[in-house]
């Protein structure tokens, strides 16, 4: 049998399409009571759910518990074997089936009731044992699966899908829930990166970081960016203020004019009041002030212009920003 494999993948995406535009209009007193649920408890949001759903469910928890929601997934078989101990009656347990009609379904409610949890359920059997228990009702039913035996899930799990980031993005939006709070429940991403990383947090320090006074020898400020393995040495006055910045850049320019440049007093030949960053800034941001100036190196001072560090473009890219 020939299938117009185009055709039929276009009906897929249409059947799952309009599977997602039908939850539109159900949306009312249930869902915003769902929300108030999830808000007002004292303890965790549990997912739970099995098989396809289950999946699902795995994707709803995970989605709470980055964005500030603490949440656990409970696979609702296992619930039944010994893992309903990780329920308490502060928690409101989110239940994803679509028949709601299983056996294990129909042992976990009573028990759930028994606990005191909350329960909300994403189904679509409105009759069903797990509609009846729960305290709010999302109806996730769909006219039919993309399925061609109308047996796997398909359309029935993208609607599901589709409600749980419905509950999800408002749930961000309630809360007030910015990109730094993003941030802080991915450290290890990007974004965390970008938001959390301060250039206190990777700024050179010590003999890493060369510190010269402004009447010392080139010859001397050369030999000191050589031991600190640096691309750069800061400047100071005798007060111990920044005063500029010798760079690889400065010696080339000089190198092949001036004979006598390793003679020359730094203070003859270095890049006068520099561009220096505070070490509260974000990582990123000075990152940005690199790439526009087009540098390599920024000084760290404190509050009085004193080096307590240096910022290089290779400690930037090593943090992953680039």
């Amino acid at each position: 049998m020939k299938v117009n494999v185009i055709k039929r993948a276009k009906e897929v995406l249409d059947i799952e399409a309009q599977a997602i535009k039908g939850l539109k209009p159900r949306l009312g007193r249930d869902f915003q009571k769902a929300l108030s649920l999830i808000l007002k408890t004292k303890g965790r949001v549990v997912v739970s759910g099995m098989g396809k759903t289950g999946i699902i469910a795995q994707k709803l928890s995970a989605t709470l518990a980055s964005t500030g929601t603490p949440s656990l997934f409970l696979h609702t078989a296992e619930a039944i074997h010994g893992d309903l101990g990780k329920v308490t009656c502060d928690d409101v347990v989110i239940i994803l089936s679509n028949s709601g009609s299983t056996d294990e379904m129909k042992q976990l409610l009573p028990l759930l009731k028994k606990i005191g949890a909350r329960i909300i359920a994403l189904t679509g059997n409105l009759s069903s044992s797990l509609a009846k228990y729960s305290d709010a009702v999302l109806d996730i039913s769909v006219k039919k699966e993309a399925c061609p035996l109308g047996l796997a899930p398909t359309a029935s799990t993208t609607a599901a899908l589709a409600m749980a980031d419905a509950l999800a993005v408002c749930l961000i939006e309630l809360k007030g829930f910015k990109e730094k709070d993003f941030a802080f429940f991915h450290p290890g991403g990007a974004l965390g990166r970008r938001l959390l990383l301060r250039v206190e947090d990777i700024m050179r320090r010590g003999q890493g970081n060369p510190i010269i006074h402004e009447d010392k020898k080139v010859s001397e400020v050369l030999l000191k960016i050589t031991q600190a393995r640096a691309g750069s040495a800061t400047v100071v006055d005798k007060e111990g203020r920044l005063k500029g910045i010798f760079t690889d850049g400065d010696l080339r320019r000089h190198l092949g004019v001036d004979r006598d440049l390793p003679r020359r007093k730094i203070k003859d030949v270095m890049t006068k009041n520099p561009t220096s960053v505070n070490k509260e800034m974000l990582a990123a941001e000075a990152m940005r002030i690199l790439q526009d100036k087009k540098i390599d190196e920024l000084p760290v001072v404190d509050k009085n212009m004193r080096p307590i560090g240096l910022l290089d473009v290779q400690d930037l890219l090593k943090a992953g920003l680039v």
